[in-house]
């Protein structure tokens, strides 16, 4: 009975959480999908922007490059043009490239909000198209020439072009297009006229290098892509990660308010519960004993006994609560001095001696000998020990053993250890009876009177002490409770202190 609620709850914690992932993933699609259908290449408007950026400061970052590469082949252009042709070339080309430059920068000054990305894409290729004109004007000059090596002189111009000018359009396929094909085809179109083979060849091998540079070209917008999407994504999870901190430190905050307000408010209420409590007891007791007088009625003297019997119940569970709250409040202070395990055991088993024999209940004590004494808070070892030995008798049945040890650990410390021979719990409710006001299915079925806080306590209790607690148990076998100290905490009984008399040091200088 007890652990369906908290199974159902989990579940309910589960579904909620599959639900909000399926919820950021439809929202995800509907927002991908969104893009892809106001975007101009089928992707996202922020990519398009982005690979026109990159366009943009790849031709920048390019811009004194090409200069030299205009010088360079206007100088080898020399060995068959004349040179004023070759400085009108020069001149367009640099001023086409300028223009082309200008707009570059003119795009990566302007904000993302005040940007047309269909005008500045058609802005582009357009000046990747007039920058491929320049240099087919090159080619179409050169083919007026009949002299040895201008056919390689025009091929090698023509592969430096493609594969510059898709390097430099990558980001922006309809320009690598725009500013390549153009060249390619005026190749192709001098070559096929001559009606040679070797030129025929040469024609064929054009197309392929504009194919094959083309295909180079989309390879390397696709690895931009990727690149592009995995930021994109980068960020997204950046974003969510802050949102889901923010909301956490939200929830810790209000948590620990929560906390502090329960402690406040337990605090506050311990005096109020207390003293009425403490009337109630110190009444129900007079009349119970029947210290004023004989009762008339036999009922009344019943009830006063109930009255008692439940009072002292009552103080126990707030004591108990209260003894919770301070330790996980950081308010519990340990008194420590040293204390001798054996004697704490023996005082505590005396104390419920007389529970466990109206019960029919065999106590036995095992405790090692000469055990040196542990650096410990006295009253927090015996609220362990009654705590341990308190569940034992509660849940053992009558004629059953209930075993006690203290003795050595591995380690070189001390334990305590309390085992019974009762019902024993199942491993699905180990956790819940370690938990605070958890109980197992043996305490409800069997309405033993308890909040489920002894167990906790004892675990916070060895904490605080460096210690451990561990509970072993098994259906139909019984329960053990170990509570372990560490090596740190044993106190080594010192060595005698000789000292020497007074006459002694006169006798050792006499003899020396």
């Amino acid at each position: 009975m007890q652990v369906a609620p908290e199974s159902a709850a989990s579940d309910k914690i589960a579904v909620n959480r599959e639900r909000a992932e399926r919820r950021r993933a439809v929202a995800r699609t509907v927002r991908d999908h969104r893009e892809r259908l106001t975007s101009t290449t089928g992707t996202s408007p922020s990519f398009d922007h982005e690979l026109l950026v990159h366009y943009a400061r790849t031709r920048l970052s390019a811009a004194y490059a090409v200069p030299l590469l205009v010088a360079l082949v206007g100088l080898v252009a020399t060995v068959w043009l004349p040179q004023l042709v070759i400085v009108v070339w020069a001149v367009v080309t640099l001023l086409v490239h300028c223009a082309g430059t200008w707009l570059c920068h003119v795009f990566v000054k302007t904000p993302a909000d005040r940007l047309s990305i269909r005008a500045w894409t058609r802005r582009f290729v357009v000046s990747e198209f007039c920058y491929g004109l320049t240099w087919i004007g090159l080619l179409l000059a050169t083919a007026t020439v009949q002299a040895p090596g201008i056919e390689t002189f025009q091929f090698a111009t023509m592969l430096t072009m493609l594969a510059v000018g898709t390097m430099f359009a990558s980001s922006l396929p309809a320009g690598a297009v725009a500013g390549t094909a153009p060249i390619a085809l005026t190749m192709v179109a001098l070559f096929a006229i001559r009606q040679d083979v070797l030129y025929l060849a040469l024609a064929f091998l054009s197309i392929g290098s504009e194919i094959f540079f083309l295909t180079l070209s989309q390879r390397l917008q696709s690895t931009t892509m990727g690149m592009m999407r995995y930021r994109a994504e980068k960020d997204h999870l950046i974003a969510e990660l802050g949102t889901a901190k923010a909301v956490s430190d939200e929830s810790r905050r209000r948590a620990e308010e929560a906390n502090l307000a329960k402690s406040r408010f337990l605090a506050t209420m311990s005096h109020e519960l207390r003293t009425p409590l403490n009337a109630i007891l110190g009444f129900s007791e007079v009349m119970k004993n029947e210290v004023l007088g004989p009762m008339q009625n036999p009922t009344y003297k019943e009830y006063a006994g109930d009255i008692h019997t439940s009072g002292q119940h009552l103080l126990a569970l707030i004591n108990e609560i209260l003894d919770l709250s301070r330790i996980e409040a950081g308010r519990y202070e340990l008194n420590e001095e040293p204390v001798t395990l054996a004697h704490v055991v023996e005082d505590c088993e005396n104390l419920v001696r007389l529970k466990a024999r109206n019960k029919n209940l065999k106590l036995v004590q095992l405790i090692e000998p000469d055990l040196p004494r542990v650096w410990a808070d006295e009253r927090a070892v015996r609220q362990v020990v009654l705590n341990l030995l308190s569940n034992a008798i509660k849940f053992t049945p009558p004629g059953g053993e209930i075993e006690i040890r203290a003795g050595w650990t591995a380690g070189g410390g001390q334990y305590v250890s309390v085992r019974d021979n009762g019902p024993g719990i199942s491993e699905d409710e180990l956790p819940i009876v370690m938990s605070a006001f958890g109980q197992g299915a043996i305490a409800i079925k069997s309405a033993e009177q308890g909040a489920g806080l002894g167990l906790p306590i004892v675990q916070a209790m060895m904490k605080m002490h460096d210690g451990t607690f561990e509970l072993r148990s098994r259906l139909r076998e019984g329960t053990e409770a170990i509570c372990c100290f560490p090596r740190s905490r044993v106190m080594d009984p010192l060595p005698p202190v000789i000292q020497e008399s007074a006459h002694q040091p006169e006798r050792r200088r006499r003899t020396g």
